[in-house]
């Protein structure tokens, strides 16, 4: 059993996706990190970044204590390698599936995320800020349809870089872009949304989180965290 420690953000939906579509058995725990819970002690034990996803994984094929795990792209390798899905053992295609998942950790994830900062968040229009992430958004996104544009998916196979990928695109429209601009992310865009497993994965998101805004309250913890702790 996993137990996944949760909020329906792009990174949280990534492990959802994973275990939806392995039919991995898991409980999962939702951490609100717009209330502060992601600075709960008990958390902070298993995710020492204060950040959402993490899971402990009860039952290790080490048959060990249970290993906890946080940052998204650790997660999926993890739950790859344990279970044997998406993630080829050949060398070139596993070279070629964890260059995209660290693509995405270290470009289309952060850049996506300023983007949504300075465009929805920021407590004021910085259009020097606004502009310079919407490039980056088309670039990344550019990058993501030169790749699409020779397989089906990202790396040939569907695999744990299209699951990390995905949720960061699924919010599109609020990062400036139109996806018929990139009509290969687009219709992989589409492949995958209509696929039961991330159905079921955003399904749960939906019914776990049926208000999803972001009050002043919230933006002072998600957005006013010191080196210590979330602002009061």
């Amino acid at each position: 059993m996993i137990d996944l420690y949760y909020w329906t953000t792009p990174n949280g939906h990534k492990i959802t996706i994973f275990l939806e579509e392995t039919n991995l058995p898991y409980s999962l725990h939702s951490v609100h990190i717009g209330r502060g819970e992601q600075f709960e002690p008990a958390f902070l034990k298993i995710a020492p970044n204060n950040r959402i996803p993490a899971i402990v994984d009860n039952e290790p094929t080490d048959g060990g204590e249970p290993v906890p795990i946080f940052e998204s792209g650790a997660i999926l390798l993890y739950l790859a390698e344990k279970t044997g899905r998406f993630l080829s053992p050949n060398l070139r295609k596993r070279t070629d599936v964890l260059q995209w998942l660290m693509w995405q950790m270290g470009g289309l994830g952060p850049m996506l995320g300023q983007n949504h900062h300075f465009r929805a968040y920021a407590p004021e229009k910085i259009p020097y800020a606004i502009e310079r992430y919407t490039k980056e958004a088309q670039r990344l996104y550019s990058v993501l349809n030169r790749q699409l544009e020779k397989f089906n998916f990202i790396c040939g196979d569907y695999s744990i870089a299209d699951m990390a990928c995905y949720p960061w695109t699924t919010s599109h429209e609020r990062q400036g872009i139109d996806l018929a601009d990139y009509p290969h992310v687009q219709r992989w865009h589409e492949n995958i949304k209509t696929r039961p497993a991330v159905a079921r994965a955003y399904k749960k998101a939906a019914d776990l989180n049926t208000a999803p805004t972001v009050d002043e309250k919230a933006k002072k913890i998600l957005f006013g965290q010191t080196t210590t702790k979330a602002s009061s």
